[in-house]
């Protein structure tokens, strides 16, 4: 149930008030019988704690098993990265050379 504040006009006492959210609003002061309004309140703080709040948390173990292997697989499948370089630096050098002959 949702907390409401209000606050008396004539002797300015604030209170809270647990209501439902078809109850009707106060209308009274406990304390001198005056004319309350309610009060626009922050309401309560939403609080996260522990885990399951990621899309990963509530994977399968038959997921992160596939996933773990993939990814293992991948690693293997990569050129070193020597090899990749002596590649890059070996296509510059031919493109570099016929650039100068035109």
């Amino acid at each position: 149930m949702p907390t409401y504040e209000y606050r008396c006009k004539k002797c300015d006492h604030e209170f809270e008030v647990f209501q439902s959210i078809k109850d009707a609003p106060k209308k009274t002061c406990p304390k001198c019988k005056g004319r309350v309004e309610r009060l626009i309140g922050a309401g309560a703080g939403l609080l996260f704690k522990g885990s399951g709040f990621y899309i990963t948390d509530y994977r399968s173990e038959s997921y992160k098993s596939a996933a773990k292997s993939e990814s293992s697989a991948s690693k293997v499948e990569k050129p070193a990265s020597g090899d990749a370089k002596s590649a890059a630096g070996s296509h510059k050098s031919k493109s570099g050379g016929s650039e100068a002959k035109k």
